[in-house]
């Protein structure tokens, strides 16, 4: 992917540069317009440890290619990966326009205390922060540590470090992506990309990766069984020894995930896997049928491999337990019925919807990939991350004929009247202030 994403930046750089010609009015008459995409000056880009090249290195194509200077942060919680980008970057492009800073939480707190021209945080990144709550009488101080699946609270935080120099940012951060199947559907294929959505997308630890699913009550328990027979044909009777399974990412994460199946509420509830090996930091694929909507599993967002599955009477229900809870970045649904399908795009507001698949939106270049909400704000990919490292600027240009006498002063009624005239564009009301008509 970020090949493709070099690839289409040195195909398309030359028309994604080129000023868009503008529409004028007779209020400017004569005159053109266009808008200009300029460079916004010096970048941070601050990258998340899931993916670790394509989170670093698709935003820096992108931010070179708008013309920009740029510090990139790899997540430390990759630090094979930090440590390769760190020695060959240099070694590769610019050292006076591109740098890469590593470190863990005091580096990205003094990265986020400086001025920049933009601030690019893709999310899972730990920071600690110290802040002050203005709007308090009396300044209020607040250490505040934010782990993994702290996605808002981190967004939080680099906004109000951006706040201080009103720097602009985008922000790709994550959230509780909603699987809705419905009972018409080919279950085989839909339990398949489900499963690839999830457990193919590292072990469930992606922002887009399905994170709970709702069906009606008489699919709950064909959709299981699929699901049981999938996961099996995929990885085995011994998930735990599948090379196709990522490893979760580190101990803390590991604890994490184990809180939210231990539940006293969620424990019971397990249909499937389960089975987890601490030493290797390994959890199978674990299916949960019923889960309470108030337990944690279905507070905070799961990235991990653990997967609710939710029951209404009617398919349509599912959208007020979607919309009682925050946009997601992505939300999927499963159906044959096109009354559903509108039906769920007017209803359910996310930033990337795919129907009758998952996860495959984030590969289309042509589509802005972003949240909305507490899911993030800004979009990127393909023109999109260029239009995201730009400034659009507007620009009129005149002749030194046609000057109107009408725009200066003394402002008889006439020319206040025709000014009117002008402003409206309609031709009838214009001539009939030019012939002193009321």
């Amino acid at each position: 992917m970020v090949k493709n994403s070099c690839t289409l930046a040195i195909k398309e750089l030359k028309h994604w540069m080129m000023p868009e010609k503008a529409k004028t009015s007779l209020t400017t008459f004569p005159s053109s317009a266009e808008i200009m995409s300029e460079p916004l000056g010096a970048v941070l880009i601050i990258s998340a440890w899931n993916y670790p090249f394509l989170l670093s290195m698709d935003p820096l194509v992108a931010a070179i290619a708008a013309g920009n200077a740029m510090v990139l942060k790899p997540s430390e919680l990759a630090p094979a990966s930090s440590s390769l980008l760190a020695k060959l970057l240099p070694k590769y492009l610019d050292c006076c326009s591109i740098k890469v800073v590593e470190g863990a939480v005091s580096e990205t707190c003094a990265l986020l205390e400086q001025k920049w021209d933009k601030i690019f945080y893709t999310g899972h990144c730990r920071i600690q922060i110290f802040y002050t709550l203005a709007p308090l009488q009396e300044a209020v101080g607040i250490w505040e540590y934010v782990g993994l699946g702290g996605n808002g609270r981190v967004g939080r935080i680099v906004m109000a470090a951006a706040a201080k120099y009103l720097t602009p940012v985008v922000l790709e951060l994550g959230g509780k992506s909603p699987v809705v199947v419905d009972s018409d559907i080919d279950i085989q294929v839909a339990t398949r990309r489900i499963i690839v959505g999830k457990w193919g997308c590292n072990n469930g630890q992606a922002c887009i990766s399905p994170d709970y699913i709702i069906t009606t009550k008489d699919c709950a328990e064909k959709l299981v069984d699929s699901l049981k027979k999938e996961l099996e044909a995929f990885y085995g009777k011994n998930p735990l020894e599948s090379k196709d399974l990522s490893r979760i990412v580190n101990s803390d994460h590991y604890a994490r995930l184990t809180n939210l199946l231990d539940e006293d509420k969620v424990s019971g509830k397990i249909v499937y896997g389960g089975e987890r090996n601490e030493a290797n930091l390994r959890i199978a694929p674990t299916i949960l049928l019923g889960v309470p909507q108030n337990s944690l599993i279905m507070k905070e967002e799961i990235f991990g491999p653990l997967l609710p599955i939710l029951t209404v009477s009617k398919i349509e229900d599912s959208f007020d337990i979607i919309n009682s809870g925050t946009k997601p970045l992505a939300a999927y649904l499963f159906t044959n019925n096109k009354k559903l399908k509108q039906q769920f795009l007017m209803s359910v507001s996310a930033g990337g919807v795919v129907i009758n698949d998952t996860a495959l939106h984030l590969a289309v270049h042509s589509l802005p990939f972003g949240g909305v909400g507490e899911s993030g704000m800004g979009s990127y990919h393909g023109k999109f991350s260029f239009d995201a490292f730009t400034h659009k600027k507007a620009v009129v240009y005149r002749s030194f004929v046609g000057d109107a006498s009408v725009r200066y002063p003394p402002y008889t009624r006439g020319k206040l009247r025709l000014m009117r005239a002008l402003i409206t564009g309609n031709v009838w009301t214009i001539l009939r202030a030019l012939l002193g008509l009321s």
